[in-house]
């Protein structure tokens, strides 16, 4: 196959494999045929070889009726691919019955007097079933593939529908209703694509998945926060342009997404990825070293065009206004002396050409290694600019001055201080994209670079939305609403910006040549201290899967506690004990969240069990709090609060204990982990569901099922909404 972990070509499908799922799964079968044929070389076996032969070739058969069988199902439930599936599952069935037959013990001749046996050898009909067998299982592989793609599309479809209808709400109450709908769609799409990525074999289809679900993730709550300011505010014009801007990108993103899993044409790498110089001097000097075996293979004049090519990119450095007098003189001096050596070689070829060399002369091979390092020189020097430009401003926009005056500005309501604070904002994201530019020249890998757009297109649009956040604060600079939208998108341009160094840090390991070395996910970097009792703990790194895992636990819980802040905020009285209590509960469910994505102020697992713990003990406060509440109400309404105090007290008991079970070794601390995180969901559901509209009288269950209404406006407004 040519994708197959044999690499045998003998074994050819005519499928390529583009997931590590189905490739793993053929690594055993592959292992088990290679070993049946290479045993048909040899007629003459002992005993014990022949039933080892024959055990191989009945598990195979076996192995291969129950994943027919798999396939089968499949097709049942599948009508658009029955026929396909059902023709690779006949195919398969028959490849497998061939290679028992072949392996049966009963077509040996009896044993000599040596003690072997002799068995009918029919290498070509082995061969022939391992073909066929090895093609169909692929086949009905590659078509249940069919099938998660199918699962991603429709997916993709539900949140495009519930996004239309988010867009076009206009009232708090609806959007709250159709949001939770929104979290539980964009939570399945998150573990659906969240799987395909990890099993994706092309490193740069990977790196694009990553960086559309990156923003999906990220939007999803710059979506909450402006669609909220954009309903209390729906006569202000930069609120509406704010909220535009984050739905035009989820589109795009999941667009993206769909394009990476079907390979539609326009996700092709043409339109991704522009010519960068590690490329174009990567082509160039294996166009200089090919001159070694062949003279001939090129006209003299192709080298010295690629070059000017190459000398062209690196005008990105030189023609910009942040680029030092003295690199500029640096990277041209090192431009003209790559010219003067390829000149010097394109001579020396001529020459060996006119006199038809068969080989190349010593002077060739001198202008070899000395355009070769010429250009060396030159990628070095550019590497040095474009990092040393990127790190300076990463230490200068760590202090986050523009943000924090834009924040200070928009509360005061000043409009002129906004827009001169806006300026040089801009001025600052003109200079990380051109910045992100500049890396994408020297990343020295393809995901690098797919990562490097991806934070300069980052960059290009957070920029015009913090600014259009901070106009609508200054022009509502009460609302409360308003200045945590501006907080959500500064949040996004920290977040962003902490991605930049983490980029940073992966393109210096490739030019040093640690490529091999990737840097781990690591959910213990340091460790922490919260009371005498916790140890410290050495960090260690989890896997992709455990990665995926984590994210999903994390999405889930950072949309439930956006639900609780949603719903606290209508609440009149804010100084209410419930309402404190569950904005507390939110923040900690935050941080749980910020873990899974190694950000935030939990830095260990440690820190992660005792925030638990304290989230525990919060909700167990807050079930005290609502049963005191719960005395003011009538019977009916009691009975409902009560029932749901004693799944929160349960929930919070369950949180506790788990987070106070010792645990040793990496596996059990995960486990551990994973386990904390659905207790701490459901904590989060349970908060909601006190959570009600003070303005209609409803009170509303947020869940990730939908908002559920538990109570009619009754009284005319009065009972629980005085308080």
């Amino acid at each position: 196959m040519a994708s197959s972990p044999c690499g045998n070509s003998n074994f050819d499908s005519g499928l390529e494999i583009k997931t590590r799922s189905v490739e793993q799964t053929l690594i055993p079968l592959v292992s088990q045929i290679t070993t049946l044929i290479n045993h048909k070389d040899k007629p003459k076996k002992s005993e014990r070889t022949l039933a080892a032969i024959h055990r191989v070739g009945q598990a195979v058969s076996v192995a291969v009726g129950r994943f027919v069988a798999v396939g089968e199902a499949i097709a049942a439930e599948n009508q658009e691919l029955k026929e396909e599936m059902g023709q690779a599952c006949f195919e398969a069935r028959r490849a497998g019955d061939a290679i028992a037959q072949l392996t049966d013990v009963g077509t040996v001749v009896p044993a000599q007097s040596d003690g072997r046996v002799t068995v009918f050898s029919d290498r070509t009909g082995m061969v022939k079933a391992a073909r066929l067998l090895l093609s169909s299982v692929t086949k009905v592989l590659v078509l249940a593939d069919r099938i998660v793609i199918k699962q991603i599309i429709t997916s993709r479809n539900k949140v495009l529908v519930t996004l239309d209808h988010l867009e076009r709400v206009s009232t708090f109450q609806e959007f709250v209703q159709i949001f939770s709908q929104f979290g539980n769609e964009m939570v399945e799409f998150a573990h659906l694509t969240g799987d395909r990525q990890n099993d994706l074999k092309d490193e740069k289809k990977k790196a694009r998945m990553a960086a559309a679900r990156a923003v999906l993730e990220k939007c999803t709550m710059m979506l909450l926060t402006a669609s909220k300011t954009c309903l209390r505010h729906p006569d202000c014009e930069s609120a509406r342009i704010n909220k535009d801007a984050v739905f035009h990108r989820m589109r795009c993103a999941l667009e993206q997404v769909i394009e990476i899993v079907t390979e539609a044409r326009s996700c092709g790498e043409n339109k991704i990825l522009p010519a960068s110089i590690y490329n174009g001097i990567k082509d160039f000097k294996s166009s200089v070293e090919a001159l070694r075996e062949n003279l001939y293979s090129l006209p003299p004049q192709s080298v010295g065009s690629q070059l000017e090519a190459l000398v062209e990119r690196t005008e990105d450095f030189t023609d910009s206004a942040y680029t030092s007098h003295e690199q500029r003189q640096a990277i041209l001096g090192l431009c003209q002396l790559a010219r003067q050596d390829t000149q010097q070689l394109v001579q020396a070829w001529m020459e060996a050409q006119s006199v038809h060399a068969k080989e190349a002369t010593e002077e060739i091979e001198v202008g070899i290694l000395k355009t070769c390092q010429s250009v060396s020189d030159l990628r070095r020097e550019l590497h040095k600019v474009a990092v040393g430009r990127a790190s300076d401003l990463l230490k200068v926009h760590g202090e986050q001055l523009p943000l924090r005056a834009l924040k200070a500005s928009g509360a005061e309501g000043n409009l002129e201080a906004v827009a001169e604070y806006a300026r040089t904002l801009t001025e600052q994201k003109e200079q990380l994209v051109e910045t992100c530019r500049l890396l994408c020249h020297v990343s020295g890998t393809e995901p690098l670079e797919i990562t490097c757009i991806h934070a300069e297109e980052t960059f290009h649009v957070i920029g015009p939305q913090i600014i259009s956040a901070a106009q609508t604060l200054a022009l509502h600079p009460s609302s409360k609403i308003a200045k945590e939208n501006l907080e959500v998108f500064c949040e996004a341009w920290d977040s962003q910006l902490c991605d930049m160094a983490l980029l940073l840090r992966e393109i210096n390991d490739v030019f040093e040549g640690r490529r091999g070395d990737k840097r781990p996910y690591l959910s213990l970097p340091r460790p922490g201290k919260h009371s005498a009792n916790l140890k410290t703990a050495k960090a260690v790194k989890l896997d992709a899967e455990e990665q995926t895992s984590m994210a999903k636990l994390g999405l889930e819980i950072r949309l439930l506690s956006s639900d609780v802040d949603a719903e606290v905020e209508k609440w009149e009285e804010q100084e209410h004990d419930i309402v404190r209590q569950s904005q507390s509960m939110a923040s900690m469910a935050y941080n749980m969240y910020l873990f899974t994505r190694g950000e935030g102020l939990l830095k260990t697992t440690l820190d992660l069990f005792h925030q638990a713990e304290v989230l525990s003990e919060e909700g167990l406060q807050l079930c005290s709090s609502l049963r005191i509440f719960s005395t003011q109400l009538v019977d009916e309404e009691k009975s409902v609060v009560m029932v749901e105090v004693e799944k929160l007290a349960a929930l919070c008991q369950q949180l506790q204990m788990g987070a106070k079970t010792p645990v040793q070794g990496k596996t059990a601390t995960f486990q551990k982990v994973t386990l904390l995180y659905p207790p701490g969901v459901c904590v989060c559901v349970c908060v909601c569901v006190y959570l009600w509209d003070p303005c209609d009288g409803y009170i509303f269950r947020s869940s990730r099922a939908g908002m559920h209404c538990l109570r009619s406006p009754c009284n005319n407004g009065e009972g629980w909404n005085q308080k």
